[in-house]
C-alpha cells in the first residue's frame, strides 16, 4: 500500500535532519546507499517513496534505528512548521485563492515560516467558522433561543428604531403600505426594484454600489410578503451590520432584521394599544392581530410573543411545527416543556401528539384557529393553533399560555382537552403492548431521508448563498 504523501514529507524531513546532524552532503550519503544525489533529494522533499531496502540502508548509513527514521513526528520545530506549511499549500482552500506556493529554502528565517503558517491557520479557522454544519447550526440556534428568552423575546432598541422610521415615512395608522415602504427605502438612498431573475439562493439582493434593493415580483395579489423582504434588506443597513464572521453572527443578524421588519409592519404604539385593549376585553387573538395589520399568521404570532411579557405582563409560548410533528421554531418563557436533545437543541425534535400543534392537523374546520387545553407534567397550558400549507408541506403555528392566563384569550371557553405525559415514551411514542406484540419483527419500513439534515450550507460570504450567482446577477443589472 502506498505511503500517504503527508507521511512521505515527514520521512523526508527526518532523513534530512539526521543527514545534517552527521554533516553529510547529498552526494556523500547517496554514495553510501547507492543513490544519485538527485534521487535522494526527491526522497527528502517527500516527492518519491523509497523502497524498504533503501530505508534500511539509509538507517544503517545514518546510524539510527529504522523505527526512528519512520517515526511520524517531525524531527524539530522548524521541520514541523515546514511540514505544516507544505500541507497547507496543497489544501484546496489555498489553491482556490490562485496564489503561488512558497518554497521554503534553507536560508529562510524561522519567523518568516512561522508567519506563513499562522496565516494558513487563520485562513482555515475562518473557513471552518463560515461552514454551517448541522451541528454548528443547532448549537447556534440553541444559544440564540436562550439569548432571546433572557430578554423576554423583546428588543427595545429595535422597537424604537422601527418606530422612528415608520413615522418618518408618513405612516399614521392601519397597515403599512407598499408606498410607505418605498419611501423608507428612498430615505435611506435606495430604490426598490422587482425582478424575475433573482439568484435562487436569495430572497433579495442589495446593490450597495448603485443603491438598489432587488426583490422578486409579487407571488400573490397585494404582495404582502414583499414589504417584509424589503424591510429586512433595509434592516441590515439601519442596524449597521457587517459581514458575519460566524454562522452564529449570521443567525443573530437574521433575527434582528426579522424583528425590525415585524416592528415596522406592526408598530409598537399601535400594536401595544391593540393588544392591551383586546386583553382588557378578554379577546386576545392572533387572528385579529393578523387581520388588523395585514400580515401572515406566523408574523402576528411572533409579534404577540415579542410584546406579551414586556407590555402585557404575560408569559407565553410560540411553536411552528411541520406536518410530521417536528419542531421547526420554538420559544417559551411560560414553563412549557419543549422537547430537546442532549445538547439542548429543540429544532427537529418531535412534539407530543397530544399537543394542539399536532392534533390541529386532524381538525375538521381548519380555516380558523383550533383551541385546546393540554395537561402536562409541568402544568396545564392553553393553545390557539392555525395550520397552513407551503410547497414544503403542512405546518402549524401555535401561541399559548399557562392555564391561569388563558382567561385573556378568545377561545378560552373550548372544551377540547387532552393529557400529555411526554417525555414519558408511553404517552405517544411507544406502541401499546398488544400492537407491539403483534407486529414486532414483522415490519421493515423504508425511512425517508431528510438530506438537508446531512448537508452543510455552502460556505460563501453569507451561509447558503452562492456568491458567484449573486455577482453575475449584479453584473447583469448594473447598467440597466
Amino acid at each position: 500500500m502506498p505511503t500517504p504523501a503527508s507521511d512521505l514529507v515527514t520521512l523526508g524531513h527526518r532523513i534530512r535532519h539526521f543527514r545534517s546532524e552527521r554533516a553529510l552532503t547529498l552526494d556523500q550519503l547517496g554514495e553510501q546507499v547507492g543513490l544519485a544525489a538527485s534521487q535522494l533529494s526527491l526522497i527528502e522533499n517527500g516527492r518519491r517513496e523509497p523502497k524498504l531496502s533503501t530505508l534500511q540502508q539509509l538507517a544503517q548509513a545514518l546510524g539510527v534505528p529504522l523505527a526512528d527514521l519512520l517515526s511520524g513526528e517531525a524531527p524539530n520545530t522548524r521541520a514541523a512548521l515546514e511540514i505544516e506549511l507544505a500541507r497547507a499549500q496543497k489544501n484546496p482552500l489555498y489553491g482556490a485563492l490562485g496564489l503561488p506556493q512558497v518554497k521554503v529554502t534553507k536560508g529562510m528565517p524561522l519567523p518568516a515560516i512561522e508567519s506563513l503558517v499562522g496565516l494558513h491557520r487563520e485562513l482555515a479557522r475562518r473557513a471552518s467558522e463560515a461552514i454551517a454544519t448541522p451541528e454548528e447550526a443547532r448549537r447556534a440556534n440553541t444559544e440564540l433561543r436562550e439569548r432571546m428568552r433572557e430578554r423576554g423575546n423583546y428588543m427595545p432598541d429595535i422597537e424604537q428604531l422601527a418606530e422612528e422610521r415608520v413615522r418618518a415615512s408618513g405612516h399614521v395608522s392601519g397597515a403599512l403600505t407598499h408606498r410607505e415602504v418605498s419611501v423608507m427605502a428612498e430615505q435611506l438612498g435606495f430604490t426598490l426594484i422587482y425582478v424575475n431573475d433573482l439568484p435562487h439562493s436569495t430572497r433579495s439582493v442589495t446593490d450597495l454600489a448603485n443603491h438598489r434593493i432587488y426583490l422578486p415580483p409579487a407571488s400573490i395579489p397585494g404582495g404582502h410578503g414583499l414589504r417584509s423582504m424589503a424591510l429586512q434588506a433595509m434592516g441590515h443597513r439601519l442596524l449597521g451590520h457587517e459581514r458575519p464572521a460566524s454562522y452564529a453572527e449570521f443567525l443573530w443578524q437574521r433575527l434582528e432584521i426579522n424583528y425590525f421588519a415585524a416592528c415596522c409592519l406592526m408598530p409598537l404604539e399601535a400594536t401595544r394599544s391593540f393588544l392591551q385593549t383586546a386583553k382588557r376585553d378578554r379577546v386576545l387573538s392572533v387572528e385579529d392581530l393578523r387581520d388588523a395589520f395585514g400580515v401572515t399568521h406566523e408574523a402576528a404570532a411572533l409579534r404577540l410573543t415579542n410584546l406579551a411579557t414586556a407590555h402585557l405582563d404575560m408569559t407565553v409560548h410560540f411553536l411552528r411545527v411541520s406536518g410530521d410533528g417536528a419542531l421547526q421554531k420554538g420559544y417559551e418563557n411560560d414553563g412549557l416543556p419543549l422537547p430537546a436533545d442532549v445538547t439542548g437543541s429543540i429544532e427537529g425534535q418531535l412534539v407530543c401528539k397530544q399537543w394542539s400543534a399536532r392534533s390541529a392537523f386532524t381538525h375538521t374546520n381548519r380555516t380558523t384557529e383550533f383551541y385546546q387545553y393540554t395537561d402536562t407534567p409541568a402544568g396545564t397550558f392553553w393553545c390557539a393553533t392555525q395550520t397552513g400549507t407551503t410547497s414544503d408541506g403542512e405546518f402549524s403555528i401555535s401561541v399559548g399560555a399557562p392555564f391561569a392566563q388563558a382567561k385573556w384569550f378568545r377561545g378560552r371557553e373550548t372544551t377540547q382537552r387532552t393529557v400529555s405525559r411526554c417525555p414519558d415514551e408511553s404517552c405517544c411514542r411507544r406502541p401499546s403492548g398488544s400492537v407491539a406484540a403483534r407486529w414486532a419483527g414483522q415490519a421493515w419500513p423504508s425511512a425517508r431521508l431528510h438530506a438537508h439534515v446531512l448537508s452543510p450550507l455552502p460556505s460563501g460570504t453569507f451561509p447558503g448563498v452562492d456568491d458567484t450567482e449573486v455577482y453575475e446577477f449584479l453584473e447583469a443589472h448594473a447598467d440597466k
